[in-house]
């Protein structure tokens, strides 16, 4: 019996979602140096910082287990 017969390979598996993770990687990458300033030095002003010059990147991050739910939802 090979391993697509009678199993439940590849059934109700949906594809990696890529507008999230795409999204996810953008925000990482346009944090970097901010993160790497805070790991040098972690304040509380310099978080105030960065999410007051990455507002969006900062909001993406804090959306994706919205956007992950919202992207995996099965469709009829």
């Amino acid at each position: 019996m090979s391993g697509s017969e009678g199993g439940t390979d590849g059934i109700g598996r949906r594809p990696l979602p890529l507008v999230p993770l795409l999204l996810l990687l953008l925000a990482l990458v346009d944090l970097r140096v901010e993160f790497m300033i805070l790991a040098d030095h972690f304040t509380l002003t310099s978080v105030a910082a960065a999410v007051h010059s990455h507002l969006l990147a900062v909001s993406v991050l804090v959306l994706q287990p919205s956007l992950w739910m919202h992207y995996r939802r099965r469709r009829p």
